[in-house]
């Protein structure tokens, strides 16, 4: 009985396997898909982070432009009343935040505009230890500097590290799959959000402005890791010989796949002075709706915020300025990050939205409109919306539409018009500041 049970089970036993044989066997996922796969997740990680620690010193200066330009920041000048402007109906600082901005900018934007005539003949290296380099020093000046002079100098440093990372950053898209440029996008925003609210945060346990500068000194190593340590690097191509000429561009990449796990060969993209310039022309369809959306932003953080004040509830007058930036912010980050969900190809809607909002907070400036701190919270945010969607819809197109061949000029020098546009706007914002204090 025990046999014949025992013959039944292996006869059953050997007909399973002789179906199972039949069965196709499922597919191994190939050793090289699988690398592709973790370098594509290797240079998410990199870009996103390269991007959120290179623009944080530029955002957290913004953060704490009132804070700089407030009489208790300079050591030895705790009662500081220089001008009269603070006389009118407004709370005002001496001096307007836009001195700050122009301090930040006007490095960053002279940065954005020359570097895509020249700086690609330095290697992305050293471009990268410039920016580390920078953003280090401007934290350190801020912070520890005894007079303002030295401090504003620190926040030019700001601007530089801020351009030149971002200039950095963004031509390196141009060599890496499409998908990056969310994470890019998103790492702008995500600098953002942290630096505002860290800033914020450090002051409202109460840390002195100073001390939560200081602590902040380490962000850009985040850079190094980023850089050196995760981002799968494209292959640099050396001296190319050409008719027994060598190539004067010692940073020409190739383009990498990481799909195809191949490259391609990027002579193409060594564009002519000449050729630059007529395509610049072209871009003029990107760049102009974007210098329009962060003209209006800026001058609205950096003319008007500081303006606003709502009179008799838990928050002083720096700590709603701080906290209008960081809502912002948080309305960049979003927007910034969501390109893989919404995507918008009319990009003029997005300076007329810009505009509107401008127009109403000036309006409730001058008029002292404001019914309820939360509104104004609601308006701020919406703003960075429409900032941030701006920012990431440009670059997006860029990395859809454009010829392989032109592409990194094109990202490069798309820069170049936030900064414009800021610049421009912090210009105008100080008079402005000026003229509504004295009313």
């Amino acid at each position: 009985m025990g046999k014949t049970k025992s013959s039944k089970f292996q006869r059953l036993r050997g007909e399973q396997e002789e179906q199972d044989a039949f069965l196709p066997e499922e597919p191994a996922v190939p050793a090289d898909v699988q690398k592709c796969c973790k370098e594509k997740i290797r240079n998410l990680a990199a870009f996103w982070l390269f991007e959120a620690c290179s623009s944080y010193m530029y955002v957290v200066m913004l953060s704490a432009a009132y804070d700089i330009l407030g009489g208790q920041y300079e050591i030895g000048n705790a009662t500081s009343q220089e001008n009269d402007t603070s006389r009118g109906r407004f709370d005002c600082n001496p001096l307007s935040t836009g001195a700050v901005l122009l301090a930040n900018v006007l490095p960053d934007m002279f940065v954005t505009l020359s570097a895509p005539w020249y700086l690609h003949h330095i290697s992305y290296d050293i471009k990268v230890f410039s920016t580390v380099t920078s953003a280090v020093l401007s934290c350190l000046i801020v912070s520890l500097s005894p007079i303002r002079a030295l401090t504003i100098f620190g926040v030019v440093c700001a601007g530089i590290s801020g351009g030149l990372g971002e200039f950095t950053c963004v031509s390196l898209l141009s060599f890496y799959d499409k998908s990056v440029v969310s994470v890019w996008s998103s790492g702008t925003g995500g600098a953002g959000i942290v630096a505002s609210i860290a800033y914020a945060g450090l002051i409202e346990v109460g840390m002195t402005p100073r001390n939560a500068l200081l602590v902040q000194v380490i962000v850009p190593l985040g850079i190094v890791v980023g850089y050196w340590c995760v981002l799968v690097r494209v292959p640099t191509s050396k001296l190319i010989q050409n008719d027994v000429q060598e190539d004067d561009d010692p940073d020409r990449l190739e383009e990498y796949d990481p799909f195809q796990g191949k490259c391609e060969d990027a002579e193409e993209r060594h564009l002519t002075f000449e050729e630059r310039a007529k395509y610049f022309q072209y871009l003029l369809k990107y760049i102009i709706p974007l210098w329009l959306v962060y003209f209006g932003s800026y001058f609205i953080n950096h003319g008007l915020l500081e303006l606003i004040f709502v009179r008799g509830i838990w928050l002083s007058h720096e700590s709603q300025y701080r906290w209008f930036q960081v809502l912002y912010q948080v309305g960049v980050f979003i927007s910034r990050s969501s390109i893989n969900l919404f995507t918008c190809r009319i990009l003029w809607i997005f300076p007329i939205l810009q505009w509107a909002v401008l127009v109403l907070i000036l309006s409730g400036v001058y008029f002292e409109w404001t019914p309820s701190i939360f509104l104004i919270f609601g308006i701020i945010f919406f703003e960075g919306i429409v900032s941030g969607a701006s920012y990431v819809n440009t670059f997006y197109l860029i990395s859809q539409n454009e010829d392989p061949k032109y592409k990194e000029f094109a990202m490069g020098a798309t820069t170049a018009s936030e900064s414009c546009g800021i610049a421009i706007a912090g210009m105008i914002a100080i008079p402005v500041h000026d003229a509504i204090c004295r009313i």
